[in-house]
């Protein structure tokens, strides 16, 4: 999985019969612990990861943009111009370039020639590590830099937002753009959705890595239940609000959320406002295990969150679950737990260092022989946000 940066700069070469003039990276993410809860005005504890986008990019002195993905040979060059970056179904991918574009111009930045740019990821497609916000801010930094625009990270992350729910039509919080965004090597970030007052982690975790298990059931987002999900939570808040004064799930204390479930008074409405307010409260004790060194007690809370997603979310499904339940029977394990919207894509599950070759063999056997299917497994390593890198470094 690891990408030969060379190949990204010769690839540029091949399609566009030029060299490169600059190479950036984005990262991808993962979520330790607070799912689907930064919607709901909760806490969320992502970190970015050291797989995620690349992007070779050269000047051009037209206002034509040309944009090419690796990943994607078959739909060749996408070529759109600076006075038209309307959406367009047609245009797949390089959507979510376009809408960056258009709403870096829209906030009166001045983009004023176009460019080529080459785009090759090693984030496994529709598996939830967040590899529409890792090009979303990849696009995002590299205009950012090029441009001289001097836009702050963080505005760069609320404009990647803004981009997922305006013009690509997913209802989404800002997780994920924020990980990827802000992302520090070796560090999570404890974000409070509710207030965007965060602060950095270091994750520690002693004789254990974190193991990505990527079920190879892709997701289309945009296609799911996450709107419909997001869409339950609005209306159990609605008939919360009838006599609390709160503006989301996230402020309710657990005891809060007991003492007035009854004004809900639907099944399904109360598991999906449950999941979001236990999951909040699990994040913040996490953070706590995890400053303590008390990896069990973290372990747990992992535990707890998947099946917090499976019962009262409903948004794991069978080949998650049977990762997950794989996951938990293995020997050196402390957790396990889905991760991103569900429906399919990945969990991660933290792994002592010396198990990890057995705990691939036995969970990828149980999976295969349940799902009829391979799923792929990763180590991820922790990273540092959206960056630059030298080509003249690359080419030593």
């Amino acid at each position: 999985m690891i990408m030969n940066t060379k190949e990204i700069l010769q690839g540029y070469q091949d399609i566009f019969n030029e060299s490169a003039e600059k190479l950036f990276f984005s990262p991808g993410r993962i979520n330790l612990i607070g799912e689907h809860t930064d919607y709901n005005g909760g806490n969320v504890f992502p970190c970015a990861i050291s797989l995620g986008t690349y992007a070779a990019f050269g000047n051009r002195d037209d206002e034509t943009i040309q944009m090419y993905s690796a990943n994607l040979p078959n739909t060749g060059i996408i070529s759109v111009t600076l006075k038209d970056l309307t959406y367009k179904k047609e245009d797949n991918w390089s959507n979510y370039l376009k809408g960056m574009i258009y709403l870096i111009q829209k906030d009166g930045y001045k983009i004023d020639h176009g460019f080529n740019i080459y785009v090759h990821g090693n984030l496994p497609d529709g598996a939830g590590l967040s590899s529409s916000a890792s090009i979303e801010l990849l696009m995002g930094n590299i205009l950012n830099d090029v441009f001289k625009l001097g836009i702050n990270q963080i505005d760069l992350v609320k404009m990647g937002q803004q981009n997922e729910n305006n013009y690509i039509g997913v209802n989404s919080g800002i997780m994920d753009e924020f990980a990827v965004g802000m992302g520090k090597k070796d560090q999570a970030i404890l974000l409070d959705t509710n207030t965007m007052e965060y602060h950095y982690a270091p994750v520690e975790l002693g004789d254990h890595v974190i193991v990505i298990m990527n079920t190879n059931k892709q997701r289309a987002l945009a296609d799911s239940k996450y709107n419909e999900r997001r869409s339950q939570c609005e209306q159990a808040l609605a008939l919360l609000q009838t006599k609390l004064n709160i503006k989301s799930l996230g402020e309710l204390s657990i005891d809060e959320f007991d003492r007035n479930s009854y004004l809900i008074n639907d099944d399904t409405l109360i598991r999906r406002a449950r999941h979001a307010v236990f999951e909040n409260q699990r994040t913040l004790k996490a953070i706590k295990y995890l400053k303590e060194n008390n990896l069990t007690e973290f372990g747990k809370l992992v535990n707890a969150s998947h099946i917090s997603l499976h019962y009262d979310y409903e948004v794991t499904g069978v080949e998650l679950d049977t990762l997950v339940e794989a996951a938990w029977q293995q020997d050196g394990v402390l957790g396990a737990r889905m991760v991103g919207a569900g429906f399919g894509g990945c969990a991660i599950a933290f792994v002592q260092k010396g198990q990890v070759e057995s705990f691939k063999q036995n969970v990828g056997q149980i999976y295969q022989e349940k799902i009829g299917y391979n799923a792929d497994f990763y180590i991820a390593e922790i990273a540092d946000g959206p960056s630059e890198i030298k080509i003249s470094e690359v080419e030593k």
